[in-house]
């Protein structure tokens, strides 16, 4: 454990000191910023609500983001208690006001994942596949500013997919139960 958590600072650092530069910097804040509080897949996930041809996807988008909620804010960030990295590795500097809630997992990337997830799988690939792009960029992004260790943006990241997957299944669920009650049959 311990070498993974000496490998985890030593890449920051890398990133800090190699691919930190006045042009990216200010494009990788924009990018974190669009994953604070989910807020982005929120709103995206409420436009496909919007229009039917879209709203089951925009169920399953819901679904997995509540539970990226619960699973990584606000059971296993709390279980595990991770200190933030630029307050354990020496010399990291943050580029942005620095988070409070603890580090494991990042949440940002857990949410990302989640919902980007499943619009990659259930939306065409025009769209899809931008949208996990942009996944994969917030969640670098959080190594890229010093708030999260590579660790946290890689079980972010794999919790996310879980609950894509939990997102489908239950608003799957959801729907059978809701068409067989329509229909006056029962499932049981």
């Amino acid at each position: 454990m311990e070498g993974l958590l000496h490998m985890d600072g030593e890449i920051l650092l890398f990133l800090q000191e190699a691919v930190r530069n006045p042009i990216l910097d200010p494009v990788m804040k924009v990018i974190t910023t669009l994953g604070n509080a989910g807020i982005l897949w929120i709103v995206l996930t409420v436009l496909l609500l919007i229009f039917p041809k879209t709203r089951r996807i925009g169920w399953m988008s819901a679904c997995a983001l509540l539970f990226s909620l619960l699973i990584n804010n606000i059971l296993l960030k709390n279980l595990v208690a991770r200190t933030r990295p630029y307050y354990v590795v020496e010399g990291l500097i943050p580029l942005i006001k620095k988070p409070t809630e603890f580090s494991f997992p990042s949440g940002h990337a857990g949410s990302s994942f989640a919902s980007a997830c499943v619009l990659y799988r259930r939306l065409p690939k025009k769209f899809g596949v931008p949208i996990l792009i942009l996944a994969v960029l917030i969640s670098f992004s959080r190594l890229y500013v010093g708030v999260h260790y590579p660790s946290d943006v890689l079980a972010g990241a794999l919790t996310g997919l879980l609950c894509s997957w939990l997102g489908e299944w239950i608003a799957g669920l959801v729907e059978k139960r809701s068409l067989s009650k329509k229909e006056g049959v029962n499932i049981e």
